[in-house]
């Protein structure tokens, strides 16, 4: 087969209103491809075999190290904010065997 210099492919204006029913077409089935909200993919489509961590949203005595008694909002009002910040700030920048800063 020879060139003939002209494209294999045809090019038109998107905007062409007598092509609207030929493009956009399926080129398996013929039929105009179908657009729904909210079909896009999901983490889960992805990642099927993923760890499931809702198991860490319950709410069981077992799991709670201060006990049923300990008000968790007045223990955190005790707290030194600056000195919060400044003991993170000093482990994570002081380097040790096991951790490199």
């Amino acid at each position: 087969m020879e060139y003939n210099g002209s494209p294999d492919t045809t090019v038109w204006d998107v905007n062409d209103e007598s092509k609207v029913n030929t493009v956009g077409k399926c080129p398996f089935t013929s039929g105009a491809l179908n657009k729904s909200a909210g079909g896009g993919t999901r983490n889960r489509d992805w990642w099927p075999s993923q760890l499931k961590l809702n198991i860490l949203r319950q709410h069981s005595s077992l799991s709670d190290p201060m006990g049923n008694e300990f008000n968790y909002a007045e223990g955190f009002k005790t707290l030194d904010l600056a000195e919060v910040k400044k003991a993170i700030f000093d482990l994570m920048t002081t380097s040790q065997d096991w951790w490199p800063a």
